[in-house]
C-alpha cells in the first residue's frame, strides 16, 4: 500500500523512494532471553522470519536494506542465538540488497562485534533526501532539514475485537511531529506482536503527545486502512 509517492509498504516493510528497504526491530535472541527467564517458548523465530522476507524480496529488489534498530535482543552480551542467528540473518539480507546498513537501536549497545565480522554499515542514523531513518529511542537534535521521519522502537500494534474475540495486529501508525510526517514501523520479531497503542503507554518520546489523529495501517494477509487511531 502507498502511503506517497516515495513511500509503500510492503508487510512489515517499508519501501522509501523504490530504492531503500527499511526494517525495524527483529530482536534476535528474544526466545533464549525468554528460556533464561524460565519462559518454555519454542525457537521458530528465525526460520518464520527468513521464510517472510522471501515472499518480501519476491515482490521488490531493494538496492539498499536499512535495518532500523534492535537486530538483537540482548542489551549486555552477546548471546549464543544473537552470534548465530543475527549473522545468519544479516548475510541473508545481503544477498538481496547492493548494501546493507544497521542503526543502532537502545538494543545495540554492544553490536559492534556482528557488524565487524560481516564488515557491515553501522551508523546513528540513515538519510535519503529528507526523510530521517532513525531508531526512535532518541531525538536528534536538529530535525530541521527533514520532512519525513521513519522510527521503529515502538512495536506498534492494535487490538481490533469482533464479537466476543479480540485479536492483537501488527500496525504501522502515520502522523506528525512538529510539522514532519512521522511514520512508526512494527516490529519484525514474530514471536510478539507488540504494544497495543490504544492500551499501553508509548516508548518512544517521537510518541510522547496526543496520538488521536494518527493513521493506522494494519498487517494482516494484506494492509488494511483503519481511518484515525482517535475511532478505533
Amino acid at each position: 500500500m502507498h502511503l506517497s509517492k516515495s513511500l509503500e509498504i510492503i508487510d512489515l516493510g517499508l519501501f522509501v523512494r523504490k530504492k531503500v528497504l527499511v526494517f525495524a526491530d527483529f530482536h534476535i535472541g528474544f526466545e533464549e532471553a525468554l528460556n533464561k527467564q524460565g519462559v518454555l517458548v519454542p525457537r521458530f523465530q528465525f526460520k518464520d522470519v527468513i521464510q517472510r522476507l522471501e515472499k518480501i524480496f519476491m515482490k521488490i529488489k531493494p538496492e539498499i536494506i536499512v535495518v532500523n534498530g534492535d537486530i538483537k535482543h540482548e542489551f549486555g552480551k552477546i548471546s549464543d542465538q544473537e552470534w548465530r542467528e543475527a549473522l545468519k540473518l544479516a548475510d541473508f539480507l545481503a544477498k538481496h540488497c547492493k548494501r546493507l546498513v544497521l542503526t543502532k537501536g537502545n538494543h545495540d549497545k554492544i553490536l559492534g562485534p556482528i557488524a565487524d565480522k560481516r564488515n557491515i554499515e553501522l551508523v546513528d542514523y540513515f538519510e535519503i533526501d529528507s526523510i530521517l531513518i532513525i531508531h526512535g529511542d532518541r531525538i536528534p537534535k536538529d530535525i530541521s532539514k527533514y520532512s519525513t521521519i521513519i522510527i521503529g522502537h515502538e512495536h506498534p500494534a492494535v487490538s481490533i475485537q469482533e464479537g466476543g474475540r479480540t485479536e492483537k495486529f501488527k500496525c504501522f501508525l502515520v502522523g506528525q511531529y512538529k510539522g514532519k510526517k512521522l511514520i512508526v514501523q512494527p516490529s519484525f520479531n514474530l514471536v510478539t506482536e507488540g504494544t497495543d497503542v490504544l492500551l499501553d503507554e508509548t516508548l518512544s518520546p517521537f510518541l510522547k503527545q496526543k496520538l488521536d489523529d494518527f493513521e493506522v495501517y494494519v498487517v494482516g494477509d494484506r494492509i488494511y486502512y483503519f481511518g484515525e487511531l482517535k475511532n478505533l
